[in-house]
């Protein structure tokens, strides 16, 4: 026995090492020790003449302990372990539940046997932190499944039900549910005496590969775009088409190690991994111990029939939370529920659910034209028009049909929570839950914390807001909050630049070239132009092509005109609507501006609109910020967000960047840069 492994036998010589090392029996040093303890002391015990490896808890090994990675090796490291696993030579069974990934279903590929109970789940994650399957996941992998197969599993990093992995060979043989240890010691015993497979000694899936390099080049033309800005996916490849040139197993390996080590000194796997615990540390409130109660929520009242709480409604069915739908008028709320159907029947026929469960959602939605409908809902999210008037009425109405107890919130975007929750005589059960649309997709949730909001209910916004599937980023009140606050800055200067002489595709392609998705005058077009800016009060672009009646891709174009398949073309009018603002504000062109110039122009105000928040407490944290233009703009992941980024081109660089454009920068960016500090270090 060790601090987290046990090891015993059972009838018929079967050694079985059960390791428990909560939370998800990470691969870390504690536990290679344990697994590398009892496999040396079964492979010595001639009276074992088969192992299984089995985990406590609620998952087998669900990957290596990440944090070690920037740490010197500790013996045994993970290939020394694997090593010792591959040369016993007794019958070597991986028994899984949970999940099984990355180092996880790499330990249970060195295994001569893989048994799974029906509901766990397989993969190799590790494309999401930049990296490639360094323990042997590359070179067994498609030993296995193939070469084409084996590229889609680890650049997808989406794990495998144990049923489909049963399909693909990567699972032997399912176990039952709750039956696990005994089929696995009961598969052992009949696998005694037998010659022990081992994966690194297959070539039949990975020889028709051989030879056919077009294989790679055609998958990474085929997903030019999704791998553009990303290192990983290409290194992979690269690792993939050696386990099908290189027939001497060992040789593959050192290929994949080369591989692997170029990746982990990468700034994109240094971004990427900074974001994977960025993203779990939003939950951490300091002055809100995780031990402050929650309140139940099993019924939600939704006010709103538009798409944005339709999008809210089906995050809450999607979670198996009964809905109340409220609108104004039936011929709203009928339209609220058609698209609601509309949607789920979609993804019905995408193969994304079944009817059954389409109908279970369903189900779960109760359509209501009276504010009274929601008097004994444990939560009620307002989504009216962005308009405090409106919101403080209704908020005021809630206040009386609410039952007490219930918890009042807002997806307010921009407005001040505090003034929308003093329509109230229940302030501390206020809360902002500002989704981004579309609502059911997006995985971002700020939850918006008023002057008076209760600890119980912070507290239980963002535990609910993780119940849906969603991250949730705490913020303080102010003018937009963290995410549109923040990236608004990216949008006035985009405004700024194309008054000064920039066409919209100079700007939008240097912004796509850094790695967003779209450039900014590319995501007003898809958003609609009569959305936002509704209360400028200076002569805008958008503005005045909203008066022309070009509302972007809903109508008419916008800063671009569309062809019929809708591809984006420059736009005469949009450029003469340009020159005329311009002309108008008398603003001068700024001459010849490089793509660098211009990221810089778009984005350094974003990091110092970011150390403001941070300033003024708005955000607890700089990854919080990270976080936030993460998931709610698309900034690319593989820079680490703003703050990061900022934090790896050097501050001083930014303080000096801002005052190159007459911005002042914030007082905690310019005394960070001094002290040679970081925001994320």
């Amino acid at each position: 026995m060790s601090e987290v492994g046990t090891y015993t036998v059972e009838d018929g010589g079967i050694g079985v090492v059960a390791i428990d090392h909560p939370p998800v029996n990470a691969l870390g040093i504690v536990t290679r020790r344990a697994i590398d303890a009892g496999c040396r002391k079964f492979a010595d015990d001639d009276a074992v003449k088969a192992i299984v490896l089995i985990c406590g808890g609620r998952t087998f090994i669900a990957g290596a302990d990440i944090a070690e990675f920037d740490h010197p090796p500790i013996a045994p490291t993970i290939h020394q372990l694997f090593d010792l696993i591959e040369a016993i030579d007794k019958p070597i069974v991986a028994a899984i539940h949970g999940t099984a990934l990355g180092a996880g279903l790499e330990l249970a590929l060195i295994c001569n046997y893989r048994i799974a109970v029906p509901s766990a789940r397989v993969g190799l994650p590790e494309v999401s932190l930049g990296l490639l399957p360094g323990a042997g996941g590359t070179q067994r992998l498609p030993r296995i499944v193939g070469v084409e197969r084996a590229l889609e599993l680890m650049i997808s990093g989406a794990p495998v039900p144990a049923t489909k992995a049963l399909e693909l060979g990567i699972i032997d043989v399912l176990a039952e549910e709750g039956g696990l240890r005994e089929d696995a010691v009961a598969l052992a015993r009949t696998v005694i005496g037998k010659p022990a497979p081992r994966v690194r000694d297959r070539q039949d899936m990975v020889a028709p590969a051989r030879g056919h390099p077009e294989i790679y080049a055609d998958f990474l033309q085929k997903n030019a775009r999704a791998f553009r800005g990303f290192k990983a996916p290409g290194n992979i490849v690269k690792a993939v088409e050696a386990a099908a040139e290189i027939e001497d197993f060992d040789a593959g390996m050192a290929r994949e190690a080369e591989l692997f080590a170029e990746l982990l000194a990468s700034p994109e796997s240094a971004a990427q991994r900074y974001y994977f615990f960025a993203e779990r540390e939003t939950a951490k409130i300091p002055d809100i111990p995780r031990s402050t109660p929650t309140v139940a929520i099993d019924t939600v009242g939704v006010i709103g029939g538009g798409a944005m709480s339709g999008g809210i409604a089906m995050s809450f069915l999607d979670a198996g939370i009964a809905v109340t739908l409220v609108e104004a008028s039936r011929e709203a709320l009928d339209r609220g529920l058609a698209v609601i159907r509309e949607k789920y029947q979609n993804s019905a026929q995408k193969g994304r659910m079944t009817p059954a469960q389409v109908d279970r959602r369903l189900a779960l939605i109760t359509p209501a034209l009276d504010l009274a409908a929601l008097a004994e809902a444990d939560l009620i999210v307002e989504a009216v028009v962005e308009e405090e008037s409106a919101k403080k009425e209704v908020f005021a109405r809630l206040d009386a049909v609410a039952r007490p107890g219930a918890i009042l919130a807002s997806n307010t975007s921009f407005l001040d929570l505090d003034a929308i929750a003093s329509a109230t005589g229940r302030p501390d059960r206020v809360v902002g839950l500002h989704f981004f649309p579309p609502a059911n997709v997006m995985r971002l949730v700020e939850v918006v914390r008023g002057a008076r909001t209760s600890a119980e209910v912070v507290a239980t916004a963002m535990a609910l807001a993780k119940k849906l599937g969603k991250v949730p980023v705490l913020s303080r009140v102010c003018a937009g909050f963290i995410a549109n606050r923040i990236m608004g800055e990216r949008g006035r200067q985009a405004d700024r630049l194309v008054l000064q002489g920039l066409t919209p595709h100079e700007i939008d392609r240097a912004i796509q070239d850094f790695g967003f998705a779209m450039g900014p005058f590319q995501m007003m077009d898809l958003v609609g132009l009569d959305v936002p800016g509704r209360g400028d009060t200076e002569r805008t672009v958008a503005g005045d092509l909203v008066k022309a009646d070009r509302l972007g891709q809903k109508r008419n174009g916008g800063y671009y005109d569309y062809d019929d398949q809708g591809a984006a073309m420059p736009s005469p009018v949009a450029a003469r609507i340009i020159a005329d603002v311009a002309r108008a504000r008398g603003i001068a062109a700024a001459g010849q501006v490089s793509s660098e110039q211009i990221v810089a122009r778009l984005l350094y105000p974003v990091v110092n609109e970011g150390a403001k928040v941070l300033e003024e407490h708005v955000a607890i944290r700089a990854s919080d910020i990270d976080v936030a233009a993460i998931l709610g703009y698309n900034w690319p992941v593989f820079t680490g967000g703003p703050m990061f980024w900022a934090d790896m081109i050097g501050l001083r660089k930014v303080v000096d960047g801002l005052a190159a454009q007459d911005i002042e920068p914030a007082k905690l960016l310019v005394d960070t840069a001094a002290r040679g500090a970081a925001f994320t270090r």
